[in-house]
């Protein structure tokens, strides 16, 4: 029996030492530069931490980086804008937001970045890059509440674009409004002119979304002939009032450990709010029916009524408004990784050309300094780990 045992013991260890070592999982950067480009300015960056990628959109131009720096690839051969990125780990693609304001097209591009691997690849031309037409959104784009018959196009000088919509540009996957467990969806938030005029422009609007048979509606991307193949309707459309900003929800994100979603802006102007740059909604918190302040309700009486999420109970506090948040940038970039590790871009130019450098930031939670850079050491404290 013991010689049975001691043999087994043996072979155990054998097997043991023929078998690869399990491979070490990437380590993020602290910083990271994402190339110089002659593009539009970073929209947006999204983090693949099992595979060690970083991406960044430039507008027209998507890159791949992995965690040493070195560029893997790029996506390049559109005219549309890409914005604010996302990574879903359960289908290996990248999501971003793709608007073609002129044709009332707004698309979810959908990429399959694990074949992105050589630069200045044309999306129209391969079948890594593939679009979802949002309808929800070219309806209130192109809302006629003036009642003239008229299209405006792509301007604030007008009463139309419903809550002021100009389009989308964030994106993030996360829980159902009011929960932190269960399916991840597909979120979507409006970009909203910056009208200092109008009262209706005073919220945030966010579109969630199924994407589990998304595969069915997806289609080549065609400038010529865009089509207009996608969901009927969103899951859950909810409204967060923040006050107006230029543009909308520049960056969306997810937070697994804070479990909240935060909003990126471009600085607001009207006076009656504080326009913070950062917001923030506890994911737990329920969205309830109720007054949607500022927009006229059914034949210009009340207010109508929409499915309005609180903004979460922390940061700096406007008393006149009520609306809390914080004077953090957040605009061009901003992607949580796990254990209270946040992603920041900043964009600049170099010799006219665009720019972006990442910053991995600590939450720290202080109202007047809620990010902070983080350390070597933060990367392996307990917790430090993204969502699989």
């Amino acid at each position: 029996m013991m010689k049975t045992r001691l043999s087994l013991l043996l072979a155990a260890g054998v097997l043991a030492l023929a078998l690869p070592a399990a491979a070490a999982p990437p380590i993020p950067p602290l910083t990271q530069n994402g190339g110089t480009w002659a593009s539009g300015h970073v929209q947006g960056v999204a983090v693949d931490r099992k595979g060690g990628y970083v991406y960044y959109s430039f507008t027209n131009l998507l890159a791949k980086y992995d965690f040493d720096g070195r560029l893997v690839g790029t996506l390049v051969g559109w005219t549309g804008h890409l914005g604010d990125l996302d990574f879903n780990p359960e289908d290996g693609r990248l999501y971003g937001s793709l608007e073609y304001k002129k044709d009332q097209a707004f698309y979810i591009a959908v990429i399959d970045v694990s074949r992105l691997d050589k630069v200045g690849v044309e999306a129209a031309r391969s079948d890594l890059f593939r679009t979802v037409y949002l309808p929800e959104v070219a309806k209130d784009y192109a809302a006629d509440l003036d009642s003239d018959g008229r299209f405006d196009g792509d301007t604030a000088k007008t009463a139309d674009h419903r809550y002021g919509c100009s389009g989308i540009d964030g994106v993030s996957f996360g829980p159902a409004f009011g929960r932190s467990d269960g399916p991840r969806y597909l979120t979507v938030a409006y970009g909203i002119y910056g009208d200092e005029g109008r009262t209706d422009n005073d919220h945030q609007v966010l579109l969630q979304y199924d994407v589990a048979d998304w595969a069915k509606l997806a289609r080549p991307l065609s400038e010529a002939a865009p089509h207009h193949e996608g969901p009927a309707a969103p899951r859950d459309k909810v409204f967060v009032r923040t006050g107006n900003t230029r543009f909308g929800v520049q960056t969306l994100a997810y937070d697994e450990t804070l479990k909240r979603w935060f909003m990126g802006v471009y600085q607001g102007a009207k006076s009656t709010f504080p326009n913070y740059l950062l917001f923030a909604v506890d994911a737990e918190t329920a969205p309830v029916t109720g007054d949607l302040v500022g927009v006229p309700g059914p034949g210009g009486k009340d207010w109508e009524q929409g499915r309005v999420l609180p903004l979460a109970a922390d940061g700096l506090k406007d008393e006149a408004s009520g609306v809390r948040g914080w004077n953090q940038k957040a605009d061009v970039g901003f992607q949580p990784i796990g254990g209270g590790l946040v992603y920041v871009a900043a964009n600049s130019k170099v010799d006219g050309r665009q720019t972006a450098d990442l910053t991995l930031m600590r939450w720290t939670g202080d109202a007047a300094r809620p990010l902070v850079p983080a350390t070597a050491a933060d990367l392996h404290s307990p917790g430090a780990s993204a969502r699989d």
